[in-house]
């Protein structure tokens, strides 16, 4: 039986019934639930956007990642199945566009690149066939650009350069690329890639200890320079100089339970969005400043339905709504926030 915990402050109890009867009673996946309700006092941050998308019936297989074209207003989801559209195109208001399904074997993450010049699509792809176990850039209709690794083929090698599972990347307006490689594969390993391909640096050696990996999941940047990794096997995320690579800390005390799947930033910059797949939880954690990693600090948290699952998350960094890829509800939600932010990161 599905549970859906509400954390309940003021009116928000009330918000979070609407939300849920709204949402959930007619899905097939989370149809029966027993609500519980945490009297911990919390602040609430989003809220659920209960009609995104408008067409929920184009997820037809299990969506494990999304992207946001924060300057286009588009919203790329890959999913997997047989006989399905790996990626979709929605807009942010919810409407479908198109769907894509070129060279395309297994997505695992995926990320929108957009600046004035140029609109691109990244995908890592975890495939066992001819496509499989690549990064691959493609047009925003789906033709492919560029090809990162030895289509096919899973390897250690930088030379020519292989990946075996590679999780996620997170490419900068300047074109440099950070992926993390190694969904239980042969890598577990963080690698910076110039915007002509060249490795700039790169950590790769499998363990517990500094600037070392078990499951590196998920990266992004921050507006001060830092690289952020959520080592999802050790339990903990990762901070990186992005110029140098060097080791700036890690956050370990928020994530005993389970450790992080999905790591982005809010617009503002004051917030780390984090998904824990196996808890379905969303944690809103507050970002330390610059000079100082610290402690991990939960300031909200979004408790979803048992087996939602979620996977991989998208911040839009224009409005700062939050997109959650659900492999067990096989569907993306959309959380807005309640509050309007000030000027998008980077700008």
């Amino acid at each position: 039986m599905a549970r859906f915990w509400v954390c309940v402050a003021g009116a928000g109890f009330f918000l979070a019934f609407l939300v849920l009867h709204s949402r959930f009673c007619g899905s097939p996946v989370l149809r029966n639930f027993t609500f519980a309700v945490s009297w911990r006092t919390e602040k609430i941050l989003y809220r659920l956007d209960v009609g995104w998308p408008k067409h929920p019936e184009y997820f037809t297989g299990t969506t494990f990642c999304v992207a946001v074209d924060s300057l286009n207003g588009l919203v790329y989801i890959g999913q997997r199945g047989d006989n399905v559209p790996k990626i979709l195109v929605f807009t942010e208001d919810g409407y479908f566009l198109r769907a894509w399904n070129y060279t395309v074997d297994t997505p695992h993450g995926i990320f929108a690149a957009s600046t004035l010049y140029e609109q691109s699509v990244w995908i890592t792809d975890v495939g066992s066939g001819f496509f499989g176990h690549t990064v691959k850039k493609y047009s925003s209709f789906g033709d492919l650009v560029q090809v990162l690794g030895t289509p096919g083929k899973k390897g250690t090698s930088l030379n020519p350069l292989q990946f075996d599972n590679p999780a996620e990347l997170y490419v900068e307006d300047t074109g440099d690329i950070y992926i993390v490689d190694g969904d239980g594969g042969l890598n577990n390993r963080l690698i910076k890639l110039s915007q002509d391909f060249m490795i700039l640096w790169l950590h790769g050696e499998n363990g517990t200890g500094p600037a070392k990996f078990n499951i590196p999941h998920s990266v992004t940047l921050d507006s001060a320079g830092r690289v952020w990794v959520a080592d999802r096997g050790n339990k903990r995320i990762q901070v990186f100089d992005k110029d140098t690579g060097e080791w700036l800390g890690a956050w370990n005390n928020c994530f005993t339970e389970e450790g992080p799947s999905s790591v982005r930033f809010t617009p503002d910059g004051k917030y780390l969005i984090v998904a824990q797949l196996n808890l379905s939880r969303l944690s809103v954690v507050a970002a330390p400043p610059v000079g100082s990693i610290g402690e991990c600090s939960v300031i909200s948290t979004i408790q979803l339905a048992d087996q939602v699952l979620p996977h991989l998350l998208e911040v839009d960094r224009k409005t700062g709504a939050v997109y959650v890829a659900e492999i067990g509800a096989k569907q993306v939600q959309k959380y807005v926030p309640l509050n309007s932010y000030v000027p998008s990161f980077g700008s």
